[in-house]
């Protein structure tokens, strides 16, 4: 018998396709929907487990536990990104001049996150999520956001799902929203523009260690999706159980979430490594500046998924202050210390992240009954 349980719930949907489908050639507009929504579902799927995909909606949950704030936030904003690019994609490159290619630009994205319980039954051979809140999230799709802010691209985070991740709407900049149902009744949750952060991205100046600048300490695979390793790579809970030496790894963020700005004080016993996050792009990359004792400078981690997405080839560049010269006095005792580091470091993950993965694919078997 399947047993209750409770997480995270997330709906991606495709705003304005129902009106988009209604004025376009039928072939076209399948084509484009379907690229938009492989999209979406290697954005979310990884983090999130995929429910089903409801025609131009995807529907993915979470066991409890399994996702933290900035982990989550990162799944939803790199998901609007992902979508926004590829729009622009299509419509730059584009030399069809049917409806369905010129009305692109008329779609958008739009997210509904809630938290609370919920069972998965097996039915004619497929999982289906059951309960009120499975319900409820569905229900917030038909609301009055775009009426009253203006938005089209935004994502709804309910109270309970706030609360659950500790989210802060202020330092989010989210605004609080209030919908109302007959069958569920008043639901309050919080509006986060992913307009305003795709925006702020487009303007924003990558700092990014390119191949063959600096130099390359360390390239590896792991047993897990993007998602789940820049989870376990960036989280400062996770870290102690992977990374040598770490005693404890203190974050602080100006958002509330890990992003842009962020510092971690990494504590490895009688000294401190001191990071400072100055790019973020999940599930792709991160650079962050280092300072400790043997020296300070750049590091970009970057994340690839290998064939259909179950493992991530990782790749660690470095580039430290004061350039070739210094890169050159490294190469005798810090570059081989460095490298030993990493080491050690894939190795555990290797073995954590298969132990995850496993202790995951058990847990949805026991728990779907």
């Amino acid at each position: 018998m399947a047993r209750v349980q409770q997480g995270c719930l997330a709906l991606g949907d495709i705003t304005g396709y129902t009106k988009y489908l209604a004025g376009t050639e039928l072939e076209h507009s399948q084509d484009v929907l379907a690229d938009l929504m492989n999209v979406l579902v290697a954005q979310m799927r990884g983090l999130l487990h995929l429910a089903k995909l409801e025609g131009d909606a995807v529907f993915c949950y979470e066991h409890e536990g399994e996702a933290d704030a900035s982990t989550l936030m990162a799944m939803i904003e790199s998901s609007y990104f992902a979508f926004a690019k590829r729009l622009q994609t299509i419509t730059r490159h584009t030399t069809c001049d049917c409806n369905a290619c010129r009305l692109i630009p008329q779609l958008n994205l739009k997210f509904m996150v809630h938290h609370g319980q919920f069972l998965i039954h097996e039915i004619a051979g497929s999982r289906e999520l059951v309960g009120r809140e499975v319900i409820l999230v569905h229900r917030l799709l038909k609301n009055a956001v775009t009426e009253k802010t203006g938005l089209r691209g935004y994502a709804m985070l309910t109270r309970p799902c706030v609360q659950r991740f500790g989210l802060d709407p202020a330092a989010l900049g989210m605004a609080e929203h209030v919908e109302a149902f007959e069958d569920v009744g008043e639901v309050t949750g919080y509006i986060h523009s992913l307009e305003r952060r795709w925006e702020e991205e487009q303007r924003r100046q990558a700092v990014y260690i390119t191949p063959g600048e600096g130099v390359t300490l360390s390239e590896f695979e792991l047993p897990a999706p993007p998602p789940i390793v820049w989870d376990y790579v960036t989280s400062p809970a996770k870290r102690p159980r992977w990374q040598p030496d770490t005693l404890r790894v203190e974050q602080r963020n100006p958002r509330g979430v890990a992003g842009i700005g962020t510092t971690n004080h990494c504590v490895h016993g009688d000294f401190e490594v001191v990071e400072e996050i100055l790019d973020w792009k999940p599930f792709q990359y991160f650079t962050e500046r280092s300072q400790a004792p043997f020296g300070s400078g750049l590091f970009t981690t970057e994340f690839q998924p290998v064939g259909n997405g179950s493992r991530t080839h990782v790749t660690l560049r470095f580039l430290p202050d004061g350039g070739s010269e210094v890169l050159h006095a490294m190469e005798a005792e810090v570059l081989p210390m460095l490298r030993h580091f990493y080491e050690l470091s894939r190795e555990n993950l290797v073995l954590l992240l298969t132990a995850v993965q496993a202790a995951a694919t058990e847990r949805a078997q026991s728990l779907s009954g």
